[in-house]
């Protein structure tokens, strides 16, 4: 965890301090090397001989656990408009995004920029807080709540982190909850934003 914190601290003042030296886009060497991070758990699940029954074994409510994952987004959207200088409808809807910065701000940068604004810094923390508390909540609490704390980045940037910090089965089902977050999240947010009149 701790080189992890680091990692991403050396990265936010290596990106503040070269800014004007760096001219080529970034996120084609993101996605790169997320793909690779993928690919590398793919081989770590494969290689588990057991992994075919230990899903057997498991309960098919764990089939609920992105819905599951989405209500409590929202619910807790819902309860953080109570302290925070923003409505109901507002709240909810930036919650909505489930840790998928960049969609959720450009289609409420639409609403407005401020809003846009928030839902970006909101679903950055969410992924970082993941990152930082995944393995705490593994050991202390269990590992389908460690998966649902990541939203819609279990499937891929939060997997690594989920992998490492619980059994290997964990892994097919946080990628499993990831894609049905992240299939869901473009539709959900232009409704909440209907819904809601934002």
């Amino acid at each position: 965890m701790i080189i992890v914190s680091c990692a991403v601290i050396v990265g936010i003042l290596l990106g503040y301090f070269t800014k004007s030296y760096i001219n080529f886009d970034i996120s084609l060497l993101i996605q790169f090397g997320l793909y690779l991070l993928l690919f590398f758990i793919g081989i770590d699940i494969g290689k588990n001989d057991n992994i075919l029954n230990d899903l057997k074994k498991l309960n098919k409510k764990v089939l609920f656990l992105p819905f599951i994952t989405i209500i409590s987004s929202l619910a807790g959207g819902a309860v953080a408009s109570i302290l925070l200088p923003l409505s109901m409808e507002e709240s909810v809807a930036i919650s909505a995004g489930m840790g998928w910065y960049s969609f959720s701000a450009i289609e409420l940068s639409k609403v407005s920029v401020e809003l846009g604004g928030i839902a970006f810094l909101s679903n950055i923390f969410r992924e970082l807080l993941a990152i930082f508390l995944i393995p705490i909540i593994a050991k202390k609490i269990g590992s389908f709540e460690s998966v649902s704390v990541a939203g819609a980045t279990a499937m891929d940037s939060v997997l690594p982190i989920i992998n490492k910090s619980n059994p290997a089965e964990i892994s097919i089902i946080s990628f499993y909850s990831g894609l049905v977050i992240s299939i869901i999240v473009p539709i959900l947010i232009p409704i909440l934003v209907n819904i809601f009149s934002l």
